[in-house]
């Protein structure tokens, strides 16, 4: 058994551990055994190592090139970086099983996928749907160019096309399914009027979470719960996020406060309330992590992407300790997103959904019926 071999089964069994394979969609545990995630990789691969991306190349250190590919459960395969930035990737497996989960695709479906990138996903849809019923479209001719030999070598039969893949693909249209690949804030008009009625459309949503969306009888809408969580790639050609430390940069925090008030290990701990914080700040990215094991230190991290940054840092034994810098206060914003939240009796992710009008999207909690979410501020 080769080295690549030995860790694609060593993935296999972690996520069978794990309840990663849905139980309801065998299908897919199939398609990812039938068409490897390690074909559909370029020979450099890239790897953060704490400062920048560092290129990962298989001819030089083929061991750390697969493990890019088969090591992590939940993280992507960085598989392209645009001046400094990723800009495609593998996406992580758990990440591809569950969004093919909530698609609920059948054979003979007519599919659509928004960003190729590798090609991997589309294999894997094109396992299932059937040969001549995907399409998928992206915007980078190059990535496209090579997604389509590495889908020929791997025997899947599917149509590729360069576009902007916010129009949809209308030549082929109706679709019975429709799976994006990277983040929207607004999910394109075309994108519903390109479904059949009863038609399924699962995309990312933002900085967090995807959705699954069901098109209405009449065509004129279409609605759905979040399915997960997870971070995707931005659409091409979106004013790109500095990150957290481009924010902050070197400039000493203008306020410091101890007891800030925000209960830092829920956040972490919380994936109800960390996404109940996106709903509520839709531009504010926050990242949390045990920093200190040894004194039980929770660290967040928060930054709107142009100016504004906040960090809290609590332990066990002391109070917490708060920083922020900016013309924005987000320690006070997230704390008042935090309180909306328990307002609402601490709602869960699965408790949110988005309605998609021809004239106007907005998120809902509970039951659509309810209308758009009345958020704090």
């Amino acid at each position: 058994m080769t080295e690549i071999e030995e860790r694609r089964k060593l993935l296999d069994a972690a996520m069978d551990q794990q309840g990663c394979w849905p139980e309801r969609s065998p299908w897919i545990r199939d398609a990812v055994e039938s068409v490897p995630r390690h074909l559909f990789a370029p020979d450099r691969l890239w790897r953060w190592d704490g400062h920048r991306y560092a290129p990962v190349d298989r001819e030089e250190a083929e061991d750390l090139w697969a493990a890019e590919i088969y090591d992590h459960l939940g993280s992507a395969a960085i598989t392209q970086v645009t001046e400094g930035r990723a800009t495609s990737s593998l996406s992580a497996p758990t990440v591809v099983t569950d969004m093919l989960d909530a698609l609920l695709l059948e054979p003979g479906h007519h599919v659509l996928e928004l960003g190729s990138g590798a090609g991997w996903n589309a294999a894997l849809l094109a396992r299932r749907a059937g040969p001549g019923l995907v399409h998928s479209v992206e915007v980078d001719p190059e990535l496209s160019r090579a997604a389509r030999v590495r889908l020929e070598a791997a025997g899947a039969d599917a149509a590729l096309h360069v576009g902007d893949g916010t129009g949809g693909w209308p030549d082929a249209a109706p679709y019975d399914r429709i799976e994006a690949t990277y983040a929207v804030e607004k999910i394109p008009w075309a994108w519903i009027a390109q479904t059949r009625p009863g038609g399924r459309i699962v995309t990312p949503w933002g900085l967090l979470g995807h959705v699954a969306l069901t098109v209405a009888e009449d065509g004129l809408s279409a609605s759905g719960r979040m399915w997960g969580l997870a971070a995707f790639m931005p659409t091409a050609g979106s004013e790109p996020r500095l990150t957290w430390g481009q924010v902050r940069e070197d400039r000493p925090p203008e306020a410091e406060l101890s007891s800030p008030g925000l209960d830092v290990r829920q956040l972490h701990d919380d994936t109800n309330l960390l996404f109940a914080c996106r709903v509520a700040l839709p531009d504010v990215q926050i990242a949390t992590a045990w920093t200190r094991s040894e004194v039980r230190e929770v660290t967040a991290w928060m930054n709107d992407g142009r100016s504004s940054w906040a960090k809290v840092v609590a332990r066990t034994s002391e109070p917490a300790v708060a920083y922020q810098a900016g013309p924005r206060r987000l320690l006070e914003e997230v704390r008042a997103a935090e309180q909306w939240w328990r307002g609402l009796d601490r709602p869960s992710l699965y408790d949110f959904g988005i309605t998609v009008e021809r004239d106007r999207q907005f998120v809902w909690c509970r039951d659509p019926a309810n209308g758009p979410v009345v958020v704090p501020g």
